[in-house]
């Protein structure tokens, strides 16, 4: 699996256009907004003001919910396109509802594009088809210095490393990062583990890692490997092999057999790789392939990459299409999937997708976001047929997946929903919401909330939270719970959001009790919480369900239960959350608690510090001649930190 670092560039200039375009656009917003009155639509009127110019424009329902977001490179012929006797079924649907409508009249059609991303993401319309955001995607990094590292990467890109990707999943980042190791023995290692080995690591022994961190090779020998993995990154297979072989035949020559079976010990590993890839191409193939298929009223959009003729693997994305009961023409999907995949992505020279015809619409889109000429192919042939053919494949698994998945949960809500006795029908199960409450610390340290979300038939991890508890007994979890439901739910009391179907925390009668006196101090229906308390010796599947009301009995579902599945899913990820949440600000806690009692020692100097060893552990294993090797720390200070350090582990 290879990739080609042609992407990079044109990010961090993509990146700042696209911060100049948001900030311009959206200040410009308030001044071009063109509103009709509180009144039946009148579609006439608004097309009679409308401007032959590049723009957004936003519909809206007769409550002011919005309906639809759409760019327009001539605002009155697309808005008039709205307003034709024949429509298609969905389209007719939302035009029905149209109560008022806006414009925004922006500089270019690029603008507009950005615009209507913006507002699509951050205002969720009814009628769009919403591809949620999810994590970014994973590039392969190579630090800078003497000894470059090898990472996996997801974040922002600066210029002083090199990336590589990015990579669709990341499994091929992964996979891919393995087989460097594996070839070019390049370290992983964090740079503070680094700086201060003196002896290789078990990686250095397996053959993993060339051993920097001890000098058993040296910078030069290093780089060429780094320059070698580079070549293989960019798609360059061919130039890696014939290096490989060049430099096995000079140390042969030498006599340096030892070496020479490391080179052809590599060569085999590449030529392996390079046969059980069965999608290669041409050397230069760049291209993106996007399948959307459709079924059973779900849509998925499943991306595949190839970079350097290779095939690094797909992703599947699954839009949210509302409530509506037409579904989209895939064109539609496909558009909806570009504007938002682009508008974060580099567009490659060629976009293969699975449309029987031709759409100048997509075309259009997708060199108004490149800024120049990208080929669109519809009917691939030889390889490129087998890309869309494997990608439509992979569409159809996922698909069918998670039309699975959704199945069994709704069977699982509707087990909940019996259970309980509540009144939600099953066309209102996708509006199901359940908030589950954690409490975490370590003996009373770090003390932690966490607030996992399920909602749309899954857990929504966009919408998790953490809470840090403060000015509570050390260990009291009974005010830490209630401390963290006063803060989520003061926003309910107040009418800023919305009351989930059930709030489950986790723990029996005490918690239960203490839920409840902050429902009723908040004025809020209490009837909604639900507590799990673990049953008899702990077990899973044992647990009983708590209600508000003392009088009630305690609910045991059994351990077949549908609804006991799905109330130990959401219970069981809240416990993980909070978990990692607590542990990540202990530790934070323990190295900078530490480090901030040092004498002579102020913020800059200390993030050196930081920044040098990593953590506190590390610098109390430091010489003074290596604190003294920290930027703006004399032989003086490092000795008075060392003799504090090891004054306080004595």
């Amino acid at each position: 699996m290879t990739v080609d670092t042609y992407l990079i560039k044109s990010v961090f200039k993509f990146k700042k256009t696209y911060q100049r375009y948001m900030e311009t656009a959206l200040k410009e917003t308030e001044g071009k907004l063109v509103n009709l009155p509180d009144k039946k639509f009148d579609s006439a009127e608004f097309l009679k003001n409308l401007p032959h110019l590049p723009g957004v424009y936003r519909y809206f329902d007769k409550d002011g919910n919005l309906l639809y977001v759409g760019k327009a490179r001539d605002l009155k012929r697309r808005v008039s396109s709205y307003f034709q006797k024949t429509l298609a079924p969905r389209t007719k649907l939302m035009v029905d509802q149209i109560a008022s409508a806006q414009i925004t009249v922006v500089n270019s059609e690029a603008e507009a594009l950005i615009l209507e991303s913006n507002l699509i993401k951050t205002q969720d319309p009814r009628f769009n088809i919403l591809f949620r955001d999810d994590k970014s995607y994973p590039y392969l990094k190579l630090s800078s210095g003497e000894y470059p590292r090898l990472s996996y990467y997801r974040g922002a890109l600066d210029k002083r490393n090199s990336y590589f990707g990015p990579y669709p999943n990341a499994n091929a980042a992964k996979d891919t990062m393995l087989l460097l190791q594996k070839v070019f023995q390049l370290r992983t290692c964090e740079t503070s583990v680094f700086n201060n080995r003196s002896r290789p690591c078990l990686l250095y022994q397996i053959g993993r890692c060339s051993g920097g961190c001890c000098k058993k090779v040296s910078p030069e020998e290093y780089g060429k490997s780094v320059d070698l993995a580079k070549e293989f990154l960019r798609g360059d297979s061919q130039k890696v092999q014939e290096d490989l072989t060049r430099r096995m035949n000079e140390y042969s020559q030498k006599l340096d057999f030892e070496r020479a079976a490391v080179m052809r010990d590599h060569l085999a590993a590449i030529s392996n790789v390079i046969h059980q890839q069965s999608m290669e191409a041409a050397p230069d193939a760049n291209a993106d392939i996007i399948a959307a298929v459709a079924a059973q009223g779900e849509v998925c959009v499943n991306l595949a990459m190839v970079r350097g003729g290779r095939h690094l693997g797909d992703k599947a994305s699954f839009p949210s299409l509302g409530r509506n009961a037409e579904l989209p023409e895939l064109e539609e999907v496909l558009e909806a999937f570009i504007t938002h995949h682009y508008t974060q992505m580099d567009v490659p020279p060629v976009v293969i997708i699975n449309l029987e015809e031709r759409s100048p619409r997509i075309e259009e889109l997708l060199n108004t976001i490149a800024g120049k000429k990208v080929s669109v192919i519809y009917r691939p042939q030889n390889i490129r047929r087998k890309w869309l053919e494997l990608a439509v494949t992979n569409a159809k698994v996922s698909l069918g997946r998670k039309v699975a998945e959704e199945g069994s949960q709704k069977k699982r809500i509707g087990a909940l929903v019996q259970e309980l006795g509540l009144d939600i029908p099953e066309s209102e199960y996708e509006d199901f919401r359940v908030e589950c409450f954690d409490i975490s610390h370590s003996s009373g340290e770090a003390t932690q909330a966490s607030c996992v979300v399920f909602a749309g038939n899954r857990m929504d991890s966009s919408q998790y939270r953490r809470f840090n508890i403060k000015d509570v007994t050390a260990g009291d979890d009974y005010a830490a719970m209630k401390q963290v439901l006063t803060r989520r739910y003061q926003r309910v009391a107040n009418g800023e959001a919305t009351l989930p179907n059930i709030v489950l925390v986790d723990g029996g009668r005490g918690q239960v009790k203490m839920a409840c006196e902050v429902f009723d101090e908040l004025g809020l229906d209490k009837n909604v919480i639900v507590g799990v308390a673990k049953g008899e010796g702990r077990k899973v599947g044992l647990e009983e369900l708590v209600f508000p009301d003392p009088n009630k009995e305690p609910l045991k579902l059994g351990q077949e239960s549908p609804a006991l599945m799905l109330i130990a899913q959401i219970r069981d990820e809240a416990h993980r959350f909070a978990i990692t949440g607590m542990r990540a600000k202990r530790a934070k806690a323990r190295n900078y608690s530490r480090i901030e009692d040092l004498e002579g020692v102020g913020s800059k100097r200390r993030q050196k510090l930081l920044e040098r060893f990593g953590s506190l552990k590390v610098l109390s294993n430091a010489s003074v001649e290596d604190i003294a090797s920290v930027d703006g720390i004399s032989q003086t200070l490092a000795r008075q930190i060392y003799a504090q350090l090891h004054g306080q582990i004595s």
